[in-house]
């Protein structure tokens, strides 16, 4: 998958041998399209505009390298919004928050309120499932758990 090949294209750009380099990439998928970051606030008001009251997939790639070794995985979430209104959609993109993000808005910020229902992993529709990279860690000796 696209997003499992970027984070680890990513996790290959750091050169340091002895560290657990950890890499992310994040898309939104709707009606087969990929919609990443707008370009512009009017391209953040027509992503909006088709996910409002729409289901769409959140896909994440995750990437754990040390040396030479790599491991990754994908998390997928089915995320539904809120039917919006144009003015709602317009002082979303006000706010300047969904300018940065994949599909023009942001779960762990005021685009929570646009958000209907997750299906799947919360942490994974903000950027990084938290549950599959504790996994990939473990994997390479590291325990986020142990006390």
């Amino acid at each position: 998958m696209f997003v499992e090949r970027v984070s680890r294209s990513k996790a290959s750009v750091v050169d340091d041998p002895d560290a657990v380099i950890i890499a992310a990439d994040t898309v939104v998928v709707f009606e087969g399209r990929v919609l990443g970051k707008p370009a512009h606030p009017n391209e953040a008001i027509s992503m909006l505009t088709a996910l409002a009251g729409e289901r769409h997939t959140v896909m994440t790639g995750v990437a754990v390298r040390s040396g030479e070794r790599v491991e990754s995985t994908v998390e997928m979430s089915e995320v539904t919004f809120s039917p919006l209104t144009e003015l709602e959609i317009a002082g979303y993109v006000a706010s300047g928050e969904p300018l940065d993000k994949a599909g023009s808005y942001g779960l762990g910020g005021l685009g929570a309120i646009l958000i209907e229902s997750v299906h799947g992993s919360p942490s994974n529709v903000i950027g990084l499932p938290l549950a599959p990279l504790a996994r990939l860690l473990r994997a390479f000796g590291v325990d986020l758990l142990a006390a």
